[in-house]
């Protein structure tokens, strides 16, 4: 488990995501944007659910257009990766 957790935080690294954060004591670790209590899941759902990025940072006033960007750059990345049954 620790093997995937480096290779994990090594790939985050290359990936230049600086803007997506994971902290146990924010969200319980869940991938959220630059440390607050915003979860990537919760603007790409937004996306996905027909939201503009004006209405998201109009929702969430602290973000930026970087950082909507990113979150979908972020979930696009995840749906690459390939899941091995165990």
């Amino acid at each position: 488990m620790g093997e995937f957790n480096t290779s994990f935080a090594t790939r985050m690294q290359t990936l230049k995501f600086d803007r997506i954060t994971f902290d146990t004591k924010v969200m319980g670790g869940r991938a959220c944007i630059r440390g607050m209590r915003i979860p990537v899941s919760v603007i790409v759902r937004q996306i996905a659910h027909g939201a503009t990025v004006d209405e998201i940072l109009k929702d969430y006033p602290g973000l930026e257009p970087e950082d909507i960007q990113q979150a979908i750059e972020y979930a696009a990345w995840l749906t690459q990766e390939q899941v091995y049954p165990a």
